[in-house]
């Protein structure tokens, strides 16, 4: 018989904090004509309630998709590695080809200046094709390595897997379920951190920050594409003979505890905000001022982040969501506008440098990077940054 989650288990708990908070906001109202952020808002609480029952089912579509998908296991992941392979070669010829197009087909006379030469139209329409060509294979090649690889990361780091290669056996006991959390706990760390400094995980994890809300239902907004990210594997805990049971408990319970942090309600817990991860911590994690971007990084414990450099104490009052935020509660963007920003870079990117960086470098890299390419012309197009 399959052990129950405890996250969903805690359900109706988390139900009933929600009653009790907005129970707490009408006997502490707002003073007139304040706006509050953490008061519930319908149309932002309804789109969190949906992005975290949507977490719940995704895990059921996205895993078995990610298993068929394994290159050298099956037929399909096979499949998948020869497109990126001839989609890269495709990228590459039109590379070559477009900037061949650009000198009308011959390197340029030893001290002409570009500006010197008024390149005939059908060169200009022909350098036109090609970047229209090489922009969809660019971006299909880029995009079946990126899941490639994310399902050879997720079939070999699995706890079961790891526990399997593990030189010790499985202990059982308080002592081992002790190192589960806390072993959880600072891996959680570093992947949250990477989730702010990679743009392909601030892909995944964006949707956790764009509510201007700050209340409960915050907690649950939730991602729906950790399937299709690489990370630091909570499945090295195996390998220190945690049995994967365990493992998943100490997820649930690092899921749990972060529920209560999200709340306006609790303004302090006095010297115990030195060790745990406590509301005003993790309001600040939620700010969009430059003082809040990307810091208090840790799940129960904050301690990782004084350890690490990057914990920083809620000083001004805190602007919740992204630097510039999405102005919308339509579910689809909510998931997937970082996706779709991400394949309309790659799609323009010159190089294969900018292409995987678009991908894997920081988002505000990606950001600057993009008005830096774009002509001058055109105005910058504005997109939300990491918060």
């Amino acid at each position: 018989m399959q052990r129950p989650d405890l996250t969903v288990l805690a359900i109706p708990a988390f139900v009933g904090a929600m009653g009790a908070e907005f129970w707490w906001q009408r006997k502490h109202p707002a003073a007139p004509g304040e706006e509050r952020a953490g008061d519930y808002e319908l149309n932002d609480t309804i789109a969190s309630l949906a992005m975290g029952v949507g977490s719940l089912i995704a895990p059921f579509v996205t895993g078995p998709i990610i298993r068929r998908l394994t290159p050298g296991s099956t037929r399909a992941g096979n499949v998948l590695v020869g497109l990126g392979v001839a989609a890269g070669v495709a990228t590459t010829i039109g590379d070559v080809l477009r900037r061949r197009a650009e000198h009308g087909g011959t390197l340029p006379a030893a001290g002409t200046l570009p500006s010197d030469q008024t390149p005939p139209t059908t060169v200009r329409s022909r350098v036109d094709a090609l970047g229209l060509m090489t922009s969809g294979s660019a971006v299909a090649a880029v995009g079946s390595t990126a899941v490639a690889a994310a399902s050879i990361w997720a079939m070999q780091t699995s706890a079961t897997t790891l526990a399997e290669r593990s030189p010790l056996s499985m202990r059982s006991g308080a002592t081992a379920y002790v190192l589960a959390v806390a072993g959880w706990d600072v891996i959680y760390y570093w992947n949250h951190r990477l989730a702010h400094e990679s743009r392909w995980l601030w892909a995944v994890h964006v949707v956790h920050h764009s509510s201007e809300r700050y209340n409960l239902s915050t907690a649950l907004r939730q991602p729906v594409a950790d399937g299709v990210t690489m990370a630091v594997p909570y499945g090295l805990l195996a390998l220190l003979g945690i049995p994967p049971r365990y493992i998943e408990d100490a997820r649930a319970i690092n899921l749990i505890y972060q529920f209560w942090i999200h709340t306006e309600a609790v303004t302090s817990i006095g010297w115990l905000e030195k060790v745990l991860n406590t509301p005003s911590h993790h309001r600040a994690h939620h700010g969009s001022q430059r003082q809040y971007l990307d810091i208090n990084h840790g799940s129960i414990l904050i301690l990782w982040d004084k350890l690490f450099g990057t914990f920083e104490p809620e000083v001004e009052r805190v602007r919740y969501g992204l630097t510039r935020n999405l102005d919308t509660y339509n579910l689809g963007t909510i998931a997937t506008h970082e996706w779709r920003d991400i394949a309309k870079d790659i799609s323009t990117a010159p190089t294969w440098s900018d292409r995987f960086g678009f991908l894997l470098r920081g988002p505000g890299w990606a950001y600057e990077r993009r008005d830096a390419l774009a002509p001058a012309a055109l105005e910058p197009v504005s997109e939300p940054v990491a918060g």
